[in-house]
């Protein structure tokens, strides 16, 4: 022992024993939960239709700009699925005034990089810059966004990265069973439709990209989104110069879902598998509707943080998975809510035993006030995490806006999850994760899973 050890032994003898051996204090309670704050937006909207949101937000010389147009993948047809992929990956090809390479170089010179991102809903362009280059950042999405030149000598080469991509998806059993939960939820609607066939990629030509260009591409179908640091006066007139005189385009006109489920298994055999994919779910309300935020809490208790019951249940108590989890999963005027888990092959019936087990308890038992608590402080501190930088404050005005939420929505959304009780959730949860109506997809082993899941539905299907 060292002659320090030996003086700090002796130290701490001689000091009194209410202060030698005093328990470790408990932390304050923390404060009431306060309402989250967004500076307030300068919105307009163009002559051609083109809305405009500007945040000033932060402290970092930096601005996030992000056009978000309603041509995503629910606007293709039933013989048309990655035909908004590949229009997105034409668009980065250049411009009719600009290369790839003079895009890429524009905008890696104000310190960033332009990006396009094809969703359900929406194509997204857009990116973070040095706040000096949020007018140019402006003009160059304009350009992008109005003036693609979609070259044809770059069709071949896309449409075989587009049908590796497909291979991959095809071995992969998690996206193998959302595949087939979407399309047995969605039969009718472009929303069912995950993944083309290799013949379809194949037989798609530079006239249906342009085809799909100018029926979605559009003013009166965009929004600019702004945030950071940025000049306001600067902005705007740049703003209104680039875009003035995009054209407004066709209006958007999608048709409103129609899902459907019921009580069944689906088997999706991969033989001699070690491990089978639960993904099982049910329709729910659309984030438009009051109980959203409420559902929102039910599903993280349930199984959608990692103390949450169902994870608690078959990874912590049973060890029949490592990373189970539930999410309510949305699109415009559409929702639902899912579980999924990789188990392994042997314990498939026993986790459906489980997962059905957690939610019918929390149908039938209030929630501790402790329990309810934690998962509102979670899903409180989440949210602000969530929005305190400048890409996610335009992703969460994106969602507000696709789903026409109220102008309070944010300021309010914390209070509202405060607000749920006990009583609350067993009402959310009777009301709407109907488990006796779930469409259940499991991709495993059939000969040694067949038997396993028959007690929790009819097996339908090949």
């Amino acid at each position: 022992m060292t002659v320090r050890t030996i003086a700090s032994a002796l130290l701490l003898l001689a000091l009194p024993p209410t202060i030698a051996l005093a328990e470790k204090e408990s932390p304050p309670p923390a404060g009431p939960p306060k309402d989250f704050q967004l500076p307030a937006p300068i919105e307009f909207r163009l002559d051609n239709g083109l809305e405009v949101t500007l945040v000033p937000y932060g402290t970092i010389p930096k601005v996030t700009v992000e056009l978000a147009v309603l041509a995503g993948s629910a606007y293709e047809g039933p013989q048309q699925v990655w035909l908004g992929n590949l229009t997105g990956d034409l668009m980065r090809e250049g411009t009719t005034s600009r290369s790839a390479m003079d895009i890429s170089h524009a905008a890696a010179r104000m310190g960033g990089s332009l990006e396009i991102a094809v969703g359900v809903n929406a194509t997204e362009i857009g990116g973070d810059v040095l706040s000096e280059f949020g007018p140019e950042m402006a003009r160059l999405i304009a350009d992008v966004a109005m003036n693609p030149r979609l070259p044809e000598s770059e069709l071949a080469r896309l449409k075989a990265d587009l049908a590796r991509e497909l291979a991959i998806a095809r071995t992969q059993p998690q996206q193998m069973a959302l595949e087939t939960f979407r399309g047995l939820m969605y039969p009718d609607h472009s929303y069912g439709r995950l993944f083309p066939t290799a013949e379809m990629i194949e037989k798609f030509t530079l006239t249906d990209v342009r085809s799909f260009y100018g029926s979605n591409f559009g003013a009166s179908r965009a929004h600019l989104y702004v945030a950071g640091r940025f000049d306001q006066k600067a902005m705007e007139t740049a703003i209104r110069a680039a875009f003035g005189s995009w054209k407004g385009g066709k209006p958007s006109a999608l048709p409103a879902p129609q899902p459907k489920t019921a009580r069944a298994i689906h088997l999706v055999d991969r033989p001699g598998a070690v491990q089978s994919t639960i993904l099982l779910g049910m329709p729910v309300p659309d984030p438009s509707h009051p109980d959203y935020v409420p559902l929102s809490l039910v599903n993280t208790m349930l199984g959608g943080y990692f103390s949450s019951r169902i994870t608690a249940n078959i990874r912590e108590a049973k060890g029949y998975t490592y990373s189970p989890n539930s999410h309510l999963s949305s699109r415009y005027r559409d929702a639902y809510w899912a579980q999924a888990a990789d188990v392994t092959t042997d314990v498939t019936g026993p986790s459906l035993k489980e997962i059905f087990y957690e939610i019918d308890r929390l149908q039938s038992e209030p929630p501790s006030a402790a329990e309810l608590k934690a998962v509102q402080n979670y899903m409180a501190g989440l949210f602000v995490l969530q929005n305190s930088s400048r890409a996610r404050i335009v992703n969460t005005l994106e969602f507000v806006d696709l789903h026409g939420l109220p102008d309070n929505y944010l300021k309010t959304y914390v209070r509202r999850l405060y607000a749920v009780t006990p009583q609350d959730v067993v009402r959310i949860a009777q009301k709407y994760i109907q488990d006796d109506r779930a469409t259940i997809v499991v991709v495993g082993d059939r000969k040694a899973i067949q038997g396993q899941v028959e007690p929790y539905g009819t097996i339908v299907g090949p």
